[in-house]
């Protein structure tokens, strides 16, 4: 818009400089007595006007490429953001939540997470070794299953506080997370803060996949406990009516009489 003013000043300046020269313009007779100083010099204003539009359009043409430039520059910039990192990860606290919760389910007592272990141990004291058990192996059997319930509810306990302890942690990285998502210069830093998003829901994901894991073993391994029992008691029930010399009277002496 700017250049437009000046571009119709110029024309309008041209057109008023036209008759003022031709006013200022020496006459011959003035020409010849100068002496003829002033014949080689010849004012087209015409031409003079042209000159002016061309160093207008001249300079228009450079002002759009310095706009073009800055444009050029601005949207580098632009990329530089989208591309910027994004300054903080979260990836190290949520592998330490993950491997703390992980090292407890590791250390559980007796029957673990292991279908051979758990195969072998049923075969033993729950299923298949108790018909043929005698009576001291039975006892010791019993007590056996009885400690493998305590110890399974003890880890369930065990895995629930280090899931509880998790919650505070999982709750400031994400506060963190979300004020960097917000914050974000460019599309990469928002990228990388969606996914350490996601990354801590995979974290909470696991915590409660370890919490129901140990909660479910307790529970099964008390439910095995109960069927285990109820079928040692049909078993010594067995024993106690099975057929046998049963009871024989005898002659009983008291008080030292016949």
């Amino acid at each position: 818009m700017r250049l437009r003013t000046i571009h119709s000043a110029l024309i309008a300046a041209s057109m008023i400089a036209a008759p003022v020269a031709t006013a200022i313009a020496p006459s011959p007779a003035q020409a010849g007595l100068f002496g003829g100083g002033f014949g080689g010099i010849v004012y087209d204003p015409r031409n003079h006007a042209e000159n002016i539009l061309s160093a207008a359009r001249a300079m228009e043409q450079i002002n759009n490429q310095i706009a073009q430039l800055q444009n050029e520059a601005a949207m580098l910039v632009n990329q530089a953001r989208n591309l910027a990192s994004l300054p903080h990860s979260a990836l190290g606290q949520l592998q330490q939540s993950v491997q703390r919760t992980q090292a407890l389910l590791g250390e559980a007592q007796r029957i673990a997470y292991d279908v051979s272990a758990i195969e072998d141990a049923f075969a033993q004291d729950y299923r298949d070794g108790i018909a043929g058990a005698r009576d001291p192996e039975l006892l010791a059997g019993a007590r056996g299953r009885w400690q493998n319930s305590v110890a399974g509810f003890e880890d369930a306990l065990k895995v629930q506080a280090s899931v509880v302890g998790n919650i505070d942690g999982t709750r400031q990285a994400m506060a963190e997370l979300v004020t960097r998502s917000q914050n974000a210069t460019g599309a990469l830093q928002a990228a990388q803060a969606g996914n350490q998003l996601v990354a801590l829901q995979s974290q909470q994901l696991a915590d409660l996949t370890a919490l129901m894991a140990a909660q479910g073993r307790a529970e099964a391994l008390e439910q095995a406990r109960q069927a285990a029992s109820q079928e040692q008691a049909r078993e010594q029930l067995r024993r106690f009516l099975a057929p046998g010399a049963g009871y024989q009277p005898t002659r009983v002496t008291m008080f030292g009489s016949d």
